[in-house]
């Protein structure tokens, strides 16, 4: 399957920890196919006075989004990741990786929405492909047409 991955971080040093995630990438999930060049950007949806370096990926694996998705997430917290944004509120971040768009062997787009039990009473979305705000955000349309073909 090819996944699109955004990658970003606004703490630190943030090109250093985006070559490490790429690293990390390609020794824990894939074969990084290709990236974008580094896109530097404002924060989205909060305020900061700490600009982000973005850039998307091709990476190319035979394991599912739900797989790829927790593995991305495992990539974070060794790299100082102490939690994900939670409804929307954003906040400064040493590294963050989203899964933009994923197409399985056929070429075909994977559409799907996976959902996360936290109890009987609520539901939270773990995974939604594509992501739901890709085309909202020039970080990552930007990178992300650099690298599509």
């Amino acid at each position: 399957m090819l996944y699109y991955l955004s990658l970003g971080s606004n703490l630190g040093d943030r090109v250093s920890t985006l070559r490490s995630a790429l690293q990390l990438i390609e020794q824990q999930i894939g074969s990084v196919l290709r990236c974008s060049s580094f896109y530097y950007s404002k924060p989205w949806g909060f305020t900061s006075q700490n600009d982000f370096c973005n850039l998307c990926c091709a990476l190319e694996t035979d394991k599912t989004p739900l797989d790829v998705l927790r593995l991305t997430q495992t990539i974070e917290r060794s790299l100082g990741r102490k939690y994900k944004s939670q409804d929307g509120h954003y906040s400064d971040r040493t590294i963050d990786i989203d899964l933009i768009r994923v197409f399985d062997d056929d070429g075909t787009e994977i559409k799907c929405q996976i959902s996360n039990d936290k109890s009987q009473m609520s539901s939270d979305t773990l995974l939604s492909l594509p992501h739901p705000l890709w085309q909202e955000r020039d970080f990552v349309k930007v990178p992300l047409a650099e690298i599509m073909h």
